[in-house]
């Protein structure tokens, strides 16, 4: 049987979803698997074919991640938008609401700060401005969609907030090297939580979610490999044997979406890891990495075996 609009093929047909910081990495891989799974998808960011973000990643634009939404078979609509301006949030989600009348699925995926990052340099080392940057583009980015996207998801029951960050609740107890960082990695945690609390009576949902050791576009080109020669860097980090691919976390985000039981996360932080054993998905190779359940075994006193972790 062909599949349809209204089969099980596409669950999340008829949805109408916005992924805030869509632009590459696990916010396009997210916004293309809700595509595969029927949705209408709103993909945001700074990057487009016109203009370059402060990143200076010129060759990822939310115009191709857009494409890529429609050729996985949903449709994608690229929009430009700097989330910490809030009048041009408010315009993408009066668009929203002009052209649906509903948003179901929020994904807040806004970052681009790597480059701003000082490893192993105490707080009072780093340059107030670039710390504060990275708060601004991490957190403030997140309150500020929610604030003005929200009052559209909950005008019905159903509708799911997702929070990207780097890290669970459990993973993130220990310091992540850097003060700022920690905090704008914590902080999205928190808000699922808190935004859990708040959306119970509604009949919406809030969890955050992380990837495990992603291999970004970015990332790749830190290891100077592609996709295809990825195996080459294991030599480099050790961790490198259990990384993953964007398309895993998107996977995994839409499963997540399209659970109809998906309100028994509500308020919690989820891997992707956890996220593949829950819904019976793989990455691209047929694996399903772990590396977060491999970093608890080893901070436990454990020696895990790669192997039992992929």
């Amino acid at each position: 049987m062909t599949a349809t609009r209204t089969t099980r093929a596409e669950p999340l047909a008829g949805k109408i979803a916005l992924v805030a910081g869509a632009t590459r990495g696990a916010g396009r891989a997210i916004a293309v698997q809700l595509g595969a799974a029927g949705a209408t998808v709103y993909v945001t960011g700074r990057t487009t074919r016109e203009q370059v973000s402060e990143m200076g990643r010129a060759g990822e634009t939310i115009e191709e991640t857009a494409e890529l939404v429609d050729a996985a078979g949903g449709e994608g609509i690229a929009v430009p938008a700097d989330h910490l301006q809030a009048d041009q949030v408010r315009a993408l989600i009066e668009r929203v609401d002009r052209d649906h009348g509903r948003l179901d699925i929020l994904v807040n995926d806004i970052w681009g700060g790597n480059f701003l990052l000082d490893f192993n340099t105490r707080m009072w080392d780093v340059a107030l401005d670039r710390g504060l940057r990275m708060l601004d583009l991490g957190v403030k980015s997140h309150i500020i969609t929610s604030s003005i996207a929200l009052p559209l998801l909950v005008r019905q029951p159903g509708g799911l907030v997702i929070e990207v960050t780097d890290g669970t609740a459990e993973t993130n107890k220990g310091f992540r090297e850097n003060f700022y960082y920690d905090l704008a990695k914590n902080a999205p945690i928190r808000m699922a939580f808190i935004l859990g609390e708040e959306l119970k009576n509604t009949g919406c949902t809030a969890v955050a979610v992380t990837p495990g050791f992603i291999r970004s576009e970015e990332m790749l080109d830190v290891f100077g490999l592609t996709e295809d020669n990825w195996l080459d860097g294991i030599d480099k980090q050790r961790h490198w044997a259990l990384s993953e691919s964007p398309l895993y976390i998107g996977r995994g985000v839409a499963a997540l979406a399209a659970d109809p039981e998906r309100a028994r996360w509500n308020g919690q932080s989820l891997d992707s890891g956890r996220l593949a054993k829950e819904y019976g998905i793989t990455d691209a190779d047929g694996s399903r990495p772990d590396v977060w359940g491999y970093m608890l075994a080893e901070q436990a006193g454990k020696k895990p075996s790669v192997q039992d972790y992929r």
